[in-house]
């Protein structure tokens, strides 16, 4: 079974498949990318699961059994556990199958349960957006509340600009607001004391506070269209200071709403603007428009005034997010930055949606909205809610931590490393929400005090609990076992995973880069490699020319090469808004969605025959060729010269030319089903062969023709002073045998 099919069945790629007993450096470290929604056939039992009752294992397909003792020994911690029921081969349970690594729990609530509280959507409004921009959101917003969300959901609705109006939506003869400075920070108690919304009592934990402004859709359906409807932009066109906004002040009434009303167990607030936070905390730039919005340079050389002071106060920001499962979402719409850098933490630690569009009028921002609001047959939104992430592994394995979208709740067990990478010092992990797309990458070590011998099986055990988007609790449980092996098997070269290790080291990158200049994290990145290379590369010392790396090594420098000189590292001619969101969104996708980030796929169109994928190298540019370029956020369709002629020409219209007119259609259809599932919505480009739109395809191949070479062979060039993939693997090889 090949890596991507055992992905298929355990939703794991293991940067190494065979692990050494004695703990040896292997450079990339031991580490596994986990989607834990990813594989969509499982099980669903109706029952809870039967855990041990020492380390709280679930029972699982390595479990022994005896059939005469209803007795279970528990793989991982080696105790006996009593069966609750007659059991023997003839009438095993699912979780028992070999076949069956992953199950689904989906027990029935009891009856005198009282039924799960419905998930809410707060939607937070800027006011300072031009008026074209907000009347277009407004008619996206109301299109959304009356065909795609749901009745019995609990929904809000404020609006800001220098001040924070919280909207009464009960019914009134007329409407009312509530008032919050913009430039004050209120603190959870004091805008629930501000509010009157009494403390609930203990015995109706769960139950929504009487209160006017989080109610169901169903009840304030009329209210909250009315108030949409009468919003009004407050942009002044011929000001010479930049908009107010208080952001940061009405994300934090948002949430005090809905920390108020016990809103625990799944909630949304949607952020929608087009410019910087000016008033208040989470300020971005002061409204004199003299004062020039901070730049990487400005991060860099502490000369961005409000930068530190206002991630400390989305970082404390985070935390309460996390504690009350509440997912923020921000949707950006703008030629200019908004202050995505800042608010990044909260939107990737609450696994919320990150959108940076020109305009609210964009396809992009309508498809982005209309994919979250995807509804079940049942009427059910797709979405998950609140969930935890728990690993159980056998005492030969530590877990040092965890990157991407979650946040550690300090758990910590015999299990849990002192070394901690990301997310560590636990064994349990929060996410406010979970996609079938959601991957954390887990960090771990070989435990030194164990005596491992080769040749004998480790478990790691996945415990995923989250809410679905009918509020109902599921536990989905993974168990994968891999192999120890001796320090020189010809097997731990065997089981490497380039690709994860690309992702894994890309992940480990960003993480030093919030602390280190880029500059700091290419050499952290080029000392890596050549050790790497000079641990399994094949060479005589001292003589280059003989390195050799097998094929399971052989592409993992040139993703190292693009990964170098990609959007994530190289912060040049990229906002820090950019920057921000192109980590954030490395920092949640899984194997496949992340090489295409780190190294972009080029397909070809000819008339000789379909489409094949070709050299991420400006060699691959042709006249007579059609290339498709895929990067994950864009999608680039690039015609050659003497095809942009033809076309140009009309030749696709004329009957005679129907095999042009395939050809030219091709690479549209390719396209489209490209970017079709992917959320957000990638841009498509349509560009022709020297044309200033060819840049986006130019700036991502490999420069091995530049303004510097002697024969160019009739190739495009590329005017730049970069290494090329060739030079740099010819310094790789001197270094890596210089041992």
């Amino acid at each position: 079974m090949d890596l991507l099919e055992l992905e298929a069945v355990e939703g794991l790629r293991w940067t190494w498949n065979s692990w050494a007993a004695e703990g040896t450096n292997l450079v990339i470290p031991l580490s596994i990318m986990c989607s834990p929604l990813m594989v969509s056939e499982v099980p669903i039992l109706p029952y809870h699961p039967l855990l041990c009752s020492r380390c709280a294992a679930v029972l699982n397909p390595y479990a022994r059994l005896d059939y005469q003792s209803r007795i279970w020994h528990c793989p991982f911690c080696f105790l006996r556990n009593p069966f609750p029921r007659p059991i023997a081969d003839t009438n095993l349970p699912a979780e028992l199958f070999p076949t069956y690594s992953t199950v689904e729990y989906s027990p029935s609530p009891p009856s005198s349960s009282p039924p799960p509280p419905p998930p809410a959507f707060v939607f937070l409004v800027d006011l300072s957006s031009p008026d074209d921009q907000l009347l277009s959101l407004k008619k996206d917003l109301l299109l959304l509340l009356h065909h795609h969300f749901p009745d019995h959901a609990l929904v809000a609705l404020l609006t800001f600009d220098s001040m924070v109006y919280l909207h009464h939506l009960a019914s009134s003869p007329c409407s009312s607001l509530h008032l919050f400075h913009g430039s004050r920070h209120l603190s959870s108690n004091q805008i629930r004391q501000f509010l009157n919304i009494g403390r609930p009592h203990p015995l109706h934990h769960g139950h929504t506070p009487k209160q006017d402004f989080l109610l169901p859709f169903s009840e304030c359906e009329f209210s909250i269209t009315s108030a949409i409807e009468d919003i009004h932009s407050t942009f002044d066109s011929t000001s010479a200071t930049r908009p107010p906004r208080c952001t940061g002040t009405a994300i934090s009434v948002a949430l005090g709403l809905l920390e108020s009303c016990l809103v625990t167990t799944g909630s949304r607030i949607m952020l929608f603007t087009s410019g910087p936070a000016t008033i208040g905390p989470g300020i971005v730039v002061d409204s004199d428009l003299r004062q020039p919005i901070r730049t990487h340079h400005h991060i860099f050389n502490n000369q961005a005034r409000h930068h530190a002071n206002s991630c400390s106060f989305y970082n404390q920001l985070s935390k309460r997010l996390s504690d009350a499962s509440v997912i923020l979402d921000l949707f950006a719409c703008s030629l200019d930055q908004v202050g995505a850098a800042e608010l990044r933490q909260p939107v990737e630690q609450s696994g919320g949606f990150m959108i940076l569009s020109e305009s609210f009028e964009s396809d992009q921002f309508k498809k982005c909205l209309g994919h979250m609001f995807k509804s079940d047959n049942q009427g059910h939104l797709n979405m998950n809610f609140d969930a935890t992430i728990e690993i159980v592994t056998t005492k030969d394995v530590q877990i040092c931590g965890a990157l991407g979208p979650c946040v550690s709740l300090h758990r910590k067990n015999s299990l849990v490393s002192d070394a901690e990478v990301g997310q560590g010092g636990t064994s349990l992990w929060k996410l406010n929400t979970l996609t079938h797309k959601t991957c954390i990458a887990f960090f771990f070590q070989v435990n030194q005090r164990q005596r491992i011998q080769p040749g004998s099986a480790f478990l790691i055990q996945f415990i995923t609990r989250y809410r679905q988007g009918n509020m109902g609790c599921r536990k989905r449980v993974t168990t994968a076992a891999r192999r120890w092996v001796a320090n020189h098997s010809a097997d731990i070269a065997a089981g490497f995973d380039q690709e994860a290790a690309a992702t894994v080291m890309a992940r480990l990158a960003i993480l030093r880069a919030q602390e280190c200049h880029p500059r700091d994290v290419i050499r952290w990145l080029d000392d890596t490699l050549i050790r790497f290379t000079s641990k399994f590369g094949d060479y005589v010392p001292e003589d280059p020319s003989s390195f050799r790396l097998s094929s399971n090594f052989s592409l993992y420098p040139q993703f190292m090469f693009h990964l170098r000189r990609s959007q994530f590292i190289d912060v040049c001619n990229t906002t820090p808004d950019e920057t921000a969101f192109f980590r954030l969104m490395l920092n949640r996708e899984g194997v496949v969605g992340s090489l295409i980030m780190i190294q972009p796929t080029l397909f070809q169109y000819s008339f000789d025959g379909p489409p094949v994928p070709v050299l991420l190298d400006i060699r691959s540019v042709s006249p007579d060729f059609i290339l498709l370029f895929d990067s994950f956020f864009y999608v680039v369709i690039h015609h050659g010269s003497k095809i942009a002629q033809w076309r140009k020409l009309g030749y696709d219209k004329d009957p005679n030319h129907e095999n042009f007119r395939k050809l030219l259609e091709a690479p549209e259809l390719d396209a489209e089903q490209l970017v079709a599932d992917r959320v957000p919505v990638p841009r498509i480009i349509r560009c022709d062969q020297h044309s200033s739109q060819a840049r986006f395809l130019l700036a991502k191949l490999n420069p091995s023709v530049t303004q510097n070479s002697t024969y160019t062979d009739g190739s495009d060039i590329i005017f730049t002073d970069e290494m090329s993939l060739e030079v740099f693997l010819d310094q790789l090889q001197v270094l890596a045998v210089q041992g």
